[in-house]
């Protein structure tokens, strides 16, 4: 079992106050809080070995460069990838799907007429890329219905694959519902037919082990500033065989060989998707935030968490009129929520005046808020540091919101 009260020392925002009350922060979907050692890493690395990697033959250029590859190989034990060239860094999941997205549909492996398939719980980074390259090619998006529970049709999903199927591109965890899509069937139903698979990750790395040769992924992205890291970094990995069909994304310094004004050749992996100066400070500091959550246990994090849902979806259940969007029996991380006719954001503001960060709205996927005939829900989001205490707080600070309401009527 983790110690949370001396692992809350670990994170010093968490000391903070809001409108004169501790800071409850249950808005851990959008962006965890980051541990003293990532703040710390950042600083040194501006602080002590601050130069442009790749390109200098000077000391600080060589130890920068050490310190950003070997966070690419502290990326790939992560997830367990086959080789480090399989790891991207990216600025963030969006921008790695928008990559696979453009260099997939530039390629000659998908034409007009083809089609990719989405779930009808995917955030809008995994909806509109996908239509931005209907510009480019005649590509179908076909789309995964879920049931009332939030839940995939998966023989609907199997119905849906033709011999136009090019790609699949599902979310592991919905930012919305919560639920945990099986993605590895969904890889197993989709690679029987020979069709490659992206698993947007932004909410599943952060609550589970993550394998991706276990798993069989072609492609896996996720985001820093969601596992404890910070914002403006994030990963995409993708099998050598894809990166290697995949013309390149950007174009500009470090992606390329050799250029001239009548050809120009490609760097070979992971520099071909790399254009221009990375993020060399925020990688490494997404490395000892990886390096904090595997010293913690990712076991003993997903436990803790696990039975911070459970404790939550309990104690809210005795609410008056609580409605939860989202009931699936395999959930993680998340609750989202209506109270009768209490407006999303009546209640999340109600909320921060008791220091209470909660998400209201559509949390970037307006097209399951349409599913459910609603504008938007409340969210409340866990993370390694909450506690049963702080559940306990949000329960009395939605009953306290629910009471003005009723005696507004």
């Amino acid at each position: 079992m983790l110690d949370i009260n001396n692992i809350r020392k670990d994170f010093p925002i968490l000391t903070a106050e809001v409108n004169g009350k501790p800071l409850v922060y249950l808005d851990n979907a959008a962006t965890t809080q980051k541990p003293q050692c990532v703040l710390d890493t950042i600083i040194k690395g501006y602080s002590n070995q601050n130069a442009n990697i790749h390109r200098g033959v000077h000391f600080l250029s060589q130890i920068a460069t050490e310190a950003h590859e070997a966070a690419r190989i502290t990326v790939q034990k992560f997830i367990n990838a086959e080789k480090n060239h399989e790891i991207i860094f990216t600025r963030g999941t969006t921008e790695a799907i928008n990559l696979v997205a453009s260099s997939f549909v530039r390629s000659d492996m998908i034409n007009n007429g083809d089609e990719i398939i989405v779930s009808a719980m995917e955030h809008h980074s995994n909806i509109v890329p996908w239509q931005l390259q209907q510009s480019i090619k005649d590509i179908k998006l076909k789309v995964i219905p879920f049931d009332d529970k939030g839940v995939l049709d998966i023989e609907s999903f199997k119905s849906m694959i033709t011999e136009k199927t090019k790609l699949v591109s599902v979310t592991h965890c919905s930012n919305t519902l919560g639920t945990v899509n099986p993605i590895k069937e969904i890889i197993e139903i989709a690679h029987s037919h020979n069709v490659p698979v992206l698993i947007d990750g932004a909410q599943g790395v952060p609550h589970h082990k993550v394998d991706v040769q276990y798993l069989d992924a072609d492609f896996y992205v996720f985001s820093g500033h969601k596992i404890y890291g910070p914002t403006g970094i994030g990963v995409l990995y993708g099998k050598e065989k894809w990166l290697e069909k995949l013309p390149p994304y950007q174009g500009g310094g470090e992606m390329i060989k050799n250029v001239s004004f009548e050809l120009t050749t490609f760097n070979e992996l992971p520099f071909k998707f790399e254009a221009g100066t990375p993020d060399y400070i925020g990688s490494t500091a997404l490395a000892s935030a990886l390096d904090y959550v595997s010293n913690l246990g990712l076991d003993n994090i997903i436990a803790h968490e696990n039975d911070l849902l459970a404790y939550a979806t309990e104690k809210m259940k005795t609410i008056e009129d609580m409605r939860f969007i989202g009931e699936s029996t395999n959930k993680s991380g998340l609750i989202s929520f209506l109270v009768g006719t209490i407006h999303p954001y009546d209640m999340g503001t109600i909320l921060d005046k008791l220091g209470i960060a909660v998400r209201t709205g559509h949390h970037c996927a307006e097209p399951v808020m349409h599913r459910f005939g609603i504008e938007g829900t409340v969210r409340a989001s866990f993370a390694l540091y909450n506690t049963r205490d702080e559940i306990d707080v949000l329960v009395a600070g939605i009953e306290r919101a629910a009471r003005m309401f009723r005696k507004k009527k």
